[in-house]
This record gives structure tokens, C-alpha cells and sequence, in this order.
């Protein structure tokens, strides 16, 4: 008889996955796991698998281990950090506020935002009947990288007839490599409706050793109301394919605009799921219980619970 394993389904802005607390329950096939749990119609339905562990370093207090709807290992998700924030702290796992997530792009810092108390039937035999939830999540996602030749080769990219030679190199790019602990191409244009088309050619690009997450971003009239810049993109995962919402890519993509002069140090990155905030940090500075460091990239947006589930494992 086949045993049993306990998940929980998840969404950032509609970038989906299935959660697994592997500190109660084991996952030991995570590559074989994520390809059948993710297929929407045999499936569960997913972007990918999420695992939860208990961190093996102090510097960190959990760790997440992901992967893509095609088996593959990425390095980072900026919408499952935020999204391991709020399952922490809402399935009382953690009293903090403040967690160091271990991924395999090193330590990143979630600052959760914790609504007002309200009546949750379920907490009644406490007394109170009250229970606070994360509402949204601030991730530190560290400093960008633009410059490396494992993930992104320029020469090779100067040197074909493809969306990637529009790259000028002189702060007029049109197009321009990111990395925020996963590898981005950010192009800029008029049509991001070309992610269907465009986005697969240029994942598994030869400029790209690692292959490559791509997004199609168009800066929008008017500013959201913190002052910051729209922009509008839609998203290529490496691995998965069109998703709602890329958390590592809205960051891309925000650093590649203030590079290029089409944005300040705010954007609003408006995506298919729905808008995340994000801010290029200029100098150090503490705001509302979280420490901003220079240089640093900083993610706003929320994380929700979709249903809670058992499936056989595999």
C-alpha cells in the first residue's frame, strides 16, 4: 500500500506549488515527484514542488529546496520564499517575524507583515478565538549579478541574429542579463505577448550554459502610489513555462529598467498573477521593523493558502 504524503497547495500572485513539511515527512524522489504532482491534468496542478526542511547551519532557521514542473533544480523562487513565510508562521510553526530561509543561492531574509487578530472558529478552544495571519512578505533577495559567463556568455549572444543581439552594451540596452540567484533576460518591448513564442527559443539559448528564465517587460504610463514605475511583464521559467508571477524575475526586471533609465529605484512589476513591489535599496536604512541594506533588492507582495491535501507517494 502506498504511503501517504501530507502537502499543502500555495500561490505568489498565481505562481503555484505544492509545499512539503519535510521536517514530519519525507520526500526522497523530489526530481520524479515534482514532474507527475505537477501535471494539471493528471496531477495535483503546479509550477513545481516546494521542500520545507529544519536548517542544518545557525546562520539560518529553515531551508527551501525547489523544483521546477520538469524535474529540474533551481537555485531560488522569490514567490515560494514569501510563500514559506506565511505557511511558518500561519500553521504555528514560528513565532517570528523575521525568518533566514537557506537556499541554494544562499541565506535570504523574509520580513513577514502580520494582520490585525481576527475570529477563526478553529482557535475557539484557546479562548480567544482570534488568530493573526501573514498578509504579505518582504524578502531581502540580495544584491544583483550582471556579469556571469557560467550563466550568460555575451560573446556568443553578440555574435547571433536574435533578440539577445539587441543587447547595446552603452546604457541604451535593450535587452540586458540579471542574475538574482537565478539566471534572467530581461528584453524589453512593446509586445510581452511574445513570451509563448520568443520565451522557449531563447530558455535553452547557447548564450545561456544553464538555461535561462526570459521575461518581456513594457514600462507603463504613470507611477504607482509610492512614486514608483510600472512595468508590465510576463514571464518565460526556465523549467516550467509561462507562469503567473516570477518573483526572482520582477526583481530582474526592475534592476534591468533603473539600469537602463526607464525607472527610479521603486517599480511596481505588474505580471500576469498580479503586481509585486519592488525596491532597489540605495543605502541602509530601517523601516518598519525591517533593515534595508545598500545595494540590495527588496520584494513586497502576498502569499496565499490554496487547499491542504494527501497524496500517494511515488
Amino acid at each position: 500500500m502506498a504511503r501517504k504524503v501530507k502537502f499543502t497547495k500555495m500561490h505568489g500572485c498565481g505562481n503555484d506549488y505544492i509545499y512539503v513539511n519535510m521536517m514530519e515527512q519525507e520526500v526522497p524522489n523530489p526530481q520524479e515527484v515534482a514532474i507527475v504532482w505537477s501535471d494539471r491534468h493528471k496531477g495535483i496542478g503546479s509550477d513545481g514542488l516546494v521542500l520545507i526542511g529544519k536548517s542544518p547551519i545557525p546562520e539560518a532557521d529553515y531551508t527551501m529546496r525547489i523544483f521546477n514542473a520538469d524535474g529540474s533544480e533551481a537555485m531560488m523562487c522569490g514567490n515560494a520564499s514569501r510563500c514559506i513565510g506565511k505557511y511558518l508562521y500561519d500553521k504555528a510553526l514560528t513565532t517570528q517575524t523575521q525568518i533566514r530561509l537557506l537556499t541554494k543561492s544562499g541565506i535570504k531574509t523574509l520580513f513577514l507583515h502580520v494582520g490585525n487578530p481576527t475570529h477563526d472558529p478553529s482557535q475557539e478552544g484557546d479562548g480567544s478565538g482570534c488568530k493573526r495571519v501573514v498578509e504579505s512578505v518582504t524578502v531581502d533577495m540580495g544584491e544583483p549579478v550582471l556579469e556571469n559567463e557560467s550563466l550568460f556568455n555575451p560573446r556568443i549572444a553578440k555574435g547571433l541574429n536574435t533578440p539577445l543581439a539587441a543587447s547595446k552594451g552603452d546604457g541604451g540596452e535593450t535587452a540586458m542579463f540579471v542574475s538574482m540567484g537565478n539566471p534572467h533576460y530581461v528584453i524589453f518591448t512593446d509586445n510581452v505577448d511574445q513570451v509563448g513564442e520568443v520565451g522557449p527559443k531563447l530558455e535553452c539559448h547557447p548564450a545561456f550554459p544553464q538555461r535561462c528564465n526570459i521575461e518581456f517587460a513594457q514600462v507603463v504610463s504613470g507611477e504607482a502610489a509610492d512614486h514608483a514605475t510600472i512595468i508590465r511583464t510576463r514571464v518565460w521559467e526556465r523549467g516550467s513555462g509561462i507562469t503567473q508571477a516570477c518573483g526572482t524575475g520582477a526583481c530582474a526586471t526592475a534592476v534591468a529598467a533603473a539600469l537602463t533609465g526607464r525607472a527610479g529605484r521603486r517599480s511596481q512589476i505588474i505580471m500576469d498573477g498580479g503586481p509585486l513591489s519592488i525596491e532597489w535599496c540605495e543605502s541602509d536604512r530601517s523601516d518598519d521593523g525591517c533593515f534595508f541594506k545598500k545595494n540590495h533588492v527588496y520584494m513586497t507582495g502576498p502569499a496565499a493558502f490554496v487547499f491542504d491535501g494527501e497524496i500517494d507517494s511515488i
